[in-house]
């Protein structure tokens, strides 16, 4: 809400809901990379009569990259990608964290600081969210970009906090890698959720970058 009430009427902003959160609790997760990117394609294919812009956050960015990918082997090409907070696709790690217990999701939560301390020790509130947040730790570890270098057409757009464990610079800069468009990376004070603090500057950076 607050980046659409920033950016409109200039710009129409519309979220995507994972399966398995909010008003879709009750969905399963989808814990698949390419299967979310699959799954929207067909969601964002109506919207392409206009200039398309798409903005990811974290595994979002993985997720919103797979989709480009998607919709420009239909002919269909999105203006400018935005990723945020992510490595690039061919940075592997050899993670497995979503093999692990509750107790450890849930102190990884807290070193990346995204979600405040007393929620996380909310007995009924980690019940509703952890399927989630295994989830999504599945598919982000298990996610491997086929081919490992693949590009897209249109501008890629880095951001990312000077300060982040999950997404360090060098890693962030390799993004450029994959795209045969420009190519920016913007680095902001902060870590993983350095944009809960810069959010104006961020979206300045989005509204400018659609601009030109």
């Amino acid at each position: 809400m607050p980046v659409s009430r920033r950016l409109s009427p200039e710009l129409d902003v519309l979220a995507v809901q994972y399966p398995g959160r909010q008003d879709r609790l009750h969905e399963p997760c989808v814990e698949d990379i390419g299967t979310l990117a699959d799954r929207l394609v067909p969601e964002l294919l109506p919207l392409a009569d206009r200039p398309l812009a798409l903005f990811g956050h974290s595994m979002g960015a993985a997720v919103a990259f797979e989709t480009v990918r998607r919709m420009e082997e239909r002919g269909v090409a999105p203006a400018i990608l935005f990723v945020s907070s992510r490595p690039s696709p061919s940075s592997i790690r050899d993670e497995c964290l979503h093999r692990s217990g509750d107790r450890a999701i849930i102190a990884e939560m807290q070193r990346l600081n995204g979600t405040a301390a007393g929620i996380l020790e909310d007995p009924a509130f980690l019940d509703m969210i952890l399927p989630a947040l295994r989830g999504d730790y599945k598919a982000v570890e298990t996610y491997r970009c086929r081919p490992p270098h693949a590009a897209v057409d249109c501008s890629v757009v880095a951001l990312m906090g000077d300060d982040d464990p999950q997404a360090p610079h060098e890693e962030c800069l390799r993004w450029k890698e994959h795209t045969r468009g420009r190519f920016d990376l913007h680095v902001f004070e902060g870590g993983h959720f350095y944009l809960n603090t810069h959010a104006e500057s961020v979206m300045s950076i989005i509204a400018e970058r659609i601009r030109q």
